[in-house]
């Protein structure tokens, strides 16, 4: 029996872009995109989906088995990795979402999102490699000088060459202000680096000319903590002159890891490697954020991404898998046993791995949409607004996309019983693949303190009312569409018992300082599956007002299971909250 290929979710995409958010006239009035069509955007995911289908799909599983070496402290990659990035560059994917200013496509935040989930499902490890390169674009966009816009944006913007984010050394993990690593002033207003990072993705390979390290390091005048942190760019090969000269940029290593083993991870030492400041000295946090914004939401999408992979290689295999009879028999049946995805146990699995997959789908496009809308409106209350929601959506889609990505896989394998644990039926490699991506990039805790403690509890519970109005506004127009609307009902009812434990919380917080960080990651949670509940109530009632059609169905059936048994995980996270908000029991003593 061999493992299905994959299909591009192309049917899917357009649903949410056309009707959940009616992006074609979202694009007419913004003027960076007004001359883009939903038939456009179709053309351009169509050709992004066989892509992937049919070039980085099935270099996957080689790659896994083959991994990467590294050779006279060069790292090889997989065999045809090289090759598909070039086709990947030859074809401008790496432009799409950039500014045509500097070399850019101009396509919004919205496309280049399905295109990263498409590459995350048909590849992982690949994906790791060009992952990055928007957020590297953003932040010299952002916070490079003339000689760093004019030297280095247009090799970026076009994908020639790739970038890396050199943030971790041995001693500091997620605790930045440990960073070691020094910057020592030149005459000619460079720097030089010396320090260790480790666990840089892509931090070598043979598939691009150059490669752009943006490395967090201290000037000799920092401040201790991370108020004394700046950012550098030190690039592989300078450019000069005379063409690109080496600079003392070196790769020390690649790690054996449990996934991914496509993407070299790297340890790096910079031997006074020349390097140019970005931004301002002291700040350079600020300017990463930029950089690690976008990572997040790529990172969010990996755990979408292998949701889709899990439920496409799940459901192939339970509708070729013969077992058993089913009691009492569809009237198709034939033979001495059925298809396993006729079992309830299946059908359940299934069931749980498409709506989950599908309402992520709807989270993230929105998310997007909202980033296109900061980008493109003009200053005012509804650019504040997108800005307000991007911000929440971030940590949110980060991690609960991550973790509900990582549930869905080993899931999946329970559907091919002993065959998924073996490699040829590709399921354990997606389960292996996205455990990393609950880790990098700020692992799921912090970005639950990030939400909780610094986007929330240090403004106030009204720093949840860009969310809580989007909400309440889909319920009432569920229940103006259809009269007691069980999902405009629910929604209404949740977004009042999310506003409720916020405010408890916040205050509770102002004399218990532990309380937010002991219910930090149910409470993210909680958040995660109420924006579920709002995409599933949006999806439910477009498709009730479309022509019916199979796919429309599908929605609603959809929306109603999510409705009689996701949200149910709802009630078990706020009442892990009330619990622990409750406790009088001294954790500390416990570890």
């Amino acid at each position: 029996m061999q493992a299905s290929h994959y299909q591009p979710p192309l049917e899917d995409f357009r649903f949410v872009q056309q009707y959940c958010l009616q992006a074609e006239k979202e694009w007419c009035r913004l003027s960076a995109h007004q001359g883009l069509d939903q038939e456009t955007a179709d053309r351009v995911l169509e050709a992004a989906g066989r892509f992937c289908a049919d070039v980085l799909a099935p270099l996957n599983g080689p790659a896994d088995l083959q991994g990467c070496r590294l050779e006279h402290g060069r790292v090889l990659t997989p065999d045809g990795f090289a090759k598909a990035y070039a086709d990947f560059v030859e074809a401008g994917w790496p432009a799409l979402a950039c500014d045509p200013s500097v070399g850019g496509q101009g396509l919004p935040q919205l496309l280049d999102t399905a295109l990263h989930e498409m590459l995350a499902s048909a590849n992982h490890g690949w994906a790791m490699y060009p992952g990055i390169l928007h957020g590297a674009y953003a932040c010299l966009h952002a916070h490079g000088d003339d000689y760093i816009r004019r030297t280095y944006l247009p090799p970026i913007v076009s994908g020639r060459w790739l970038a890396t984010m050199c943030l971790t050394e041995p001693q500091a993990g997620s605790d930045l202000g440990l960073l070691r690593t020094q910057a020592l002033p030149e005459q000619d207003g460079s720097y030089r680096l010396h320090g260790n990072k480790i666990f840089i993705s892509g931090g070598d390979q043979d598939m691009s000319e150059n490669i752009v390290h943006l490395v967090l390091a201290r000037l000799p005048d920092a401040p201790a903590g991370t108020r004394g942190l700046s950012l550098f760019l030190a690039p592989r090969l300078i450019p000069q002159e005379q063409g690109l000269v080496p600079n003392t940029i070196y790769c020390d290593g690649i790690e054996k890891k449990m996934g991914i083993k496509g993407s070299a991870t790297c340890t790096m030492r910079f031997e006074a490697a020349q390097a140019w400041l970005l931004g301002k000295p002291h700040q350079g946090l600020a300017a990463m954020f930029v950089m690690m914004n976008s990572a997040r939401l790529h990172v969010g999408l990996q755990g979408l991404g292998h949701a889709e992979a899990a439920w496409q290689l799940a459901r192939t295999y339970a509708h070729e898998r013969h077992q058993m009879r089913v009691q009492p028999r569809p009237a198709t049946a034939k033979g001495a046993a059925d298809p396993i995805a006729h079992h309830p146990a299946m059908q359940r699995i299934l069931a749980d791995l498409r709506v989950w997959t599908e309402g992520m789908r709807v989270m993230a496009a929105w998310t997007a949409h909202q980033l296109d809308l900061a980008q493109s409106l003009p200053e005012g209350d509804e650019q504040a607004q997108a800005l307000s929601l991007a911000s929440l959506l971030t940590p949110v889609v980060k991690s609960f996309f991550t973790e509900r990505g990582f549930a869905l896989a080993s899931d999946a394998l329970q559907v091919f019983g002993g065959y998924g644990y073996v490699h040829e039926y590709r399921i354990e490699q997606t389960l292996r693949d996205v455990r990393i991506a609950m880790i990098y990039e700020g692992t799921n805790q912090i970005q639950a303190l990030d939400l909780l403690q610094r986007k929330i509890a240090a403004v106030g519970p009204e720093a949840l009312q860009p969310l809580l109005q989007t909400w309440r506004g889909e319920a009432d127009a569920c229940l103006s569409a259809m009269a007691d609307c069980p999902w405009g009902k629910a929604l209404r009812q949740w977004s009042d018992h999310l506003h409720e434990v916020t405010t408890h919380l916040c205050s509770r917080a102002q004399h218990d300082t532990q309380v937010l960080a002991w219910c930090a990651e149910d409470y993210l949670r909680l958040v995660g599956t109420v924006c579920m509940a709002f995409a599933w109530a949006r999806a439910g009632r477009v498709s009730r007002l479309q022509a019916d059609t199979s796919l429309c169905e599908r929605k609603v059936a959809s929306a109603d299971y999510f409705f009689d048994h996701g949200l149910l995980d709802a009630r078990y996270y706020l009442s892990r909250i009330e619990a622990t908000a409750a406790s009088t029991v001294p954790m500390q003593k416990l570890v």
